[in-house]
């Protein structure tokens, strides 16, 4: 069985060394910000995130042109029952005046028949 017991503590030393080593020369060997491909990347990040951005913003237009479409009509609409109903009264009036002069009108026919039966 090989493993930790045929190492000794100098040689897990040596090795936990060697690793650091290799981790600091990993992080010297990356690219500077001033790196043209660092550059490019960022470069890329923004313009992915101006998109992004102007989808939203577009989006957010056309919820605020939706919406507004959705006003006009439900204010058309209001307006068209309001005249509707405006009209309908109109018309209950002009009829129920009609009927008062015809009611009038019939009154008066008896009150001068019997008028003239009197007579």
């Amino acid at each position: 069985m090989s493993g930790f017991k045929d190492h000794n503590f100098g040689d897990r030393l040596s090795a936990a060394a060697k690793a650091k080593q290799a981790l600091l020369e990993r992080f010297r060997s990356r690219p500077g910000p001033d790196d043209p491909a660092v550059r490019e990347r960022e470069e890329a990040r923004k313009a992915v995130a101006a998109a992004r951005e102007a989808r939203t913003a577009e989006r957010k237009a056309q919820r605020e042109a939706e919406a507004a479409r959705i006003a006009a009509e439900e204010a058309a609409r209001k307006a068209d029952e309001e005249a509707r109903a405006k009209a309908l009264e109109a018309e209950q009036k002009a009829r129920a005046a009609t009927m008062e002069a015809e009611r009038k009108a019939a009154r008066d026919a008896r009150y001068a028949a019997r008028k003239a039966r009197k007579r």
